[in-house]
Order: structure tokens, then C-alpha cells, then sequence
């Protein structure tokens, strides 16, 4: 305990085991990152605009399309910085912050897709009373306390471990401040925050997926109870992108986090987190716009009118232009 030191800053080492792939990485990212923060930015547009979309369903769809471009915003600038420019420290307060912010995304996200997994129970099991249940206010209250619930909940961790102290090196292995690899680094003693760790567990994951189990055993059920072979498919198509999302969703959450500790995991680690980081939100919009009848009609009518419009502004008479500028 002799050798505590005052930390600054931290080296992030990204993706320096690929030394060739430099340029190709930082091409990727970049293209993701475009792509995954205009494809929620379009999904925004069109729910806020679009009066057929100002439902409980694309309500939350429109949070999770905000959610995915702010967690994108935390980490994936700071991976670009890495591999162009080498930029690769960080320092002690903006990591800090980086892993709250990443911490309240993770939170958020699962709560998010509870809300969107109770929304798609009252759709299919109780539709004569899905409007009254499912109004304006429970859909705004829902929303709220999942947002303050993702706020607050890590700050515990988060001021626990901005109060450790790091011994013997200041290197993480990873592109962005990671809840395990700044423990590891810590030479304070990590027991107290266990208990927190595991609390956390519970509250984040563990009961946010019991409650998405048990709505979907009550949806599945009911599916099964229509007579109809058109009615079970109406019914399904309904959830079948939430329930895409959730696959995918803790897919990649136990891929980044339930692997051996070794040292020859780390590149997959990283690889893995990349893809829950950057492709998970470039999916989300892809998903909901492709499965979803009514996102997929608003989309194409907002493209042809537009084209429309551009149409007509092309082939326009300079006169007419002028006149309808107040020229003449």
C-alpha cells in the first residue's frame, strides 16, 4: 500500500494488436457510427412528425432511438480519436464520466425494452382496454422513471470507484473506460463494491429480463389461444421486432460480460463490446423500419413527398420562381 499514486489520467491500448488494420477500422467505425446516428436521428424525425405514429409503441421506440445515439455519442468518437490520431489518453475525471454515462445507457436500454415488452402484453392480451391502459400519462410516467431509475442507480459505483486508489499502472486494455478493467487496475480493496455489483446485476438485468420473460409467456399464450393461422401471424408481427431487439440485446450484453478472464479473451472481449457499442444501435432502426408496417409506410411516404417537392422545385420557371419570390 506503500506504492499509491494520484492518477491523472488513463492510456486506452484500442485496437493496437491490429497495427495493419488501422485505417480499415477507423473506415468502419466511422461508417457505423454515421449510419447508426442518422438512421435513429430518421426514426425521431418521423415518430414527432408523423400523427399515425403518436403511439405507445413508437413513443418508446422514439426514447430508444435517443438512448442509442447518446450511448454511440459516449464512446465511438473517443474509439475514432484512437486509431486516427492515436489519441489515446483520457483523463481520471473524463473517464469517470464516460463509464457513468456508458453505465447509464445499459441501464436505460433494459428498462426501455421492459417498458416496450409491457406496451406489446397490453396490446395482445387486453386490446379492447390497450388505450385506456396505455394513455398518455402511464406512457410518459414509464418513461421518466426509467430515464431517472438509468441516472440514478450507478452513481453508487460511480463514487466508490472515482475514490479508488491505482498502483502499478495506468494502462486499460480496452477503447473506453470499462467498469472491469478500471477494478482491475485498482489496488484498493474491491470488496466493498460487490455487494453493489451484485445489486446491480439484479435491479439492471436479471428482474428488467424476468419481467420481459413473464410478459412474453402471457403473449405467447394468448397467440396460441387464436383459432386463426392469420390472426397468430397478425398478432406475432406485432412484437417480433421487440422481441429481435431483446435477442440481440442481451446477446451481446452476455457476450461482453460472461466470458473467462484470461488474457486470451481480451480480443474478443473488445471485438464483442464493439459490435454491443456501435451495431446493436445501427440495428435497432433497421429492425423497427423493416418489421414494422406503419414505420416502414411513413418512411416511404416522407421520401416520396420530398422527392416531390423536389421535383417540382427543378422544373420550375425562372419567371415563376421570381413571381413567387414577390420579384414581379
Amino acid at each position: 500500500m506503500g506504492n499509491r499514486t494520484v492518477v491523472t489520467e488513463f492510456l486506452f491500448l484500442g485496437f493496437s494488436e491490429f497495427p495493419d488494420l488501422q485505417l480499415p477500422l477507423f473506415a468502419l467505425f466511422s461508417l457505423l457510427y454515421l449510419m447508426a446516428v442518422l438512421g435513429n436521428l430518421l426514426v425521431i424525425c418521423i415518430v414527432c412528425t408523423d400523427r399515425h405514429l403518436h403511439t405507445p409503441m413508437y413513443f418508446f421506440l422514439a426514447n430508444l432511438s435517443i438512448l442509442d445515439i447518446s450511448s454511440l455519442t459516449v464512446t465511438v468518437p473517443k474509439l475514432l480519436a484512437i486509431i486516427l490520431m492515436q489519441s489515446n489518453t483520457i483523463s481520471f475525471i473524463q473517464c469517470i464520466i464516460q463509464m457513468y454515462c456508458f453505465s447509464v445507457s445499459v441501464e436505460v436500454e433494459f428498462m426501455l425494452l421492459t417498458a416496450m415488452a409491457y406496451d406489446r402484453y397490453v396490446a395482445i392480451c387486453n386490446p379492447l382496454r390497450y388505450t385506456i391502459i396505455m394513455n398518455k400519462r402511464v406512457c410518459t410516467l414509464l418513461a421518466a422513471v426509467t430515464w431517472v431509475k438509468g441516472l440514478l442507480e450507478p452513481l453508487p459505483h460511480i463514487l466508490i470507484i472515482s475514490q479508488f486508489y491505482y498502483c502499478d499502472s495506468n494502462v486499460i486494455n480496452h477503447f473506453f473506460c470499462d467498469f472491469t478493467a478500471l477494478l482491475e487496475l485498482s489496488c484498493t480493496d474491491t470488496s466493498i463494491i460487490q455487494p453493489l455489483t451484485y445489486a446491480a446485476l439484479v435491479f439492471t438485468t436479471i428482474i428488467p429480463f424476468l419481467l420481459i420473460l413473464t410478459s412474453y409467456m402471457f403473449i405467447i399464450s394468448t397467440i396460441l389461444r387464436i383459432r386463426s393461422i392469420e390472426g397468430k401471424r397478425k398478432a406475432f408481427s406485432t412484437c417480433s421486432s421487440h422481441f429481435t431487439v431483446i435477442i440481440l440485446a442481451y446477446g451481446t450484453m452476455i457476450g461482453v460480460y460472461v466470458q473467462p478472464s484470461s488474457e486470451e479473451f481480451v480480443k474478443s472481449n473488445k471485438l464483442v463490446t464493439a459490435l454491443y457499442v456501435v451495431i446493436l444501435p445501427l440495428l435497432n432502426p433497421l429492425i423497427y423500419s423493416l418489421r414494422s408496417k406503419e414505420l416502414n409506410a411513413s418512411l416511404t411516404k416522407a421520401i416520396r413527398k420530398k422527392s416531390t417537392l423536389l421535383a417540382t422545385d427543378t422544373f420550375r420557371s425562372p419567371a415563376h420562381i421570381c413571381k413567387g419570390s414577390g420579384w414581379f
